[in-house]
């Protein structure tokens, strides 16, 4: 799966594994649970905080679980090929038509050569997300300490 804006999360749960190792011998099955929650907790903030217009970049956002070995991580991303510039705003540009001699729309007065666009601010919703990860973490390992599931 090809990501055109993504987000990847690594969770620090060395200090959580260690007191786990030392009782169960490995990383234990809550702290497993508490990622894959996070994971969801993280994708499902950015769908929330992602603006809508269409609806087609806050449904194109999803996530995965990456584990290796002894490591335990997630990527959340969309595939939507303006994701980034909405993430990060865009600088004010020129739009020139690629195959015709002119621009024209509905409402325009008369086609024109070129559109100085003005650019558009950023409308972070991936990195905001990401950055509650470890509040989600330390909320689902909480969760898991007290017996809940």
């Amino acid at each position: 799966m090809r990501f055109g804006a993504s987000a990847t999360a690594r969770l620090n749960t060395r200090a959580y594994e260690r007191g786990l190792r030392r009782v169960l011998g490995g990383m234990s099955d809550d702290v497993k649970r508490a990622v894959e929650r996070t994971r969801i907790d993280v994708q499902n903030e950015a769908r929330r905080r992602a603006p809508v217009d269409t609806g087609r970049l806050r449904s194109s956002i999803v996530s995965r679980a990456e584990n290796s070995g002894r490591s335990v991580g997630y990527v959340v991303g969309t595939n939507v090929n303006y994701a980034a510039a909405v993430e990060y705003g865009t600088a004010p540009h020129v739009i020139k038509p690629l195959t015709k001699k002119a621009l024209y729309w509905p409402g325009a007065r008369h086609p024109v050569a070129q559109v100085n666009h003005p650019g558009t601010r950023p409308q972070p919703f991936m990195r905001p997300a990401v950055e509650m990860a470890e509040i989600f973490f330390r909320a689902n390992m909480g969760r898991a300490g007290r017996g809940r599931r």
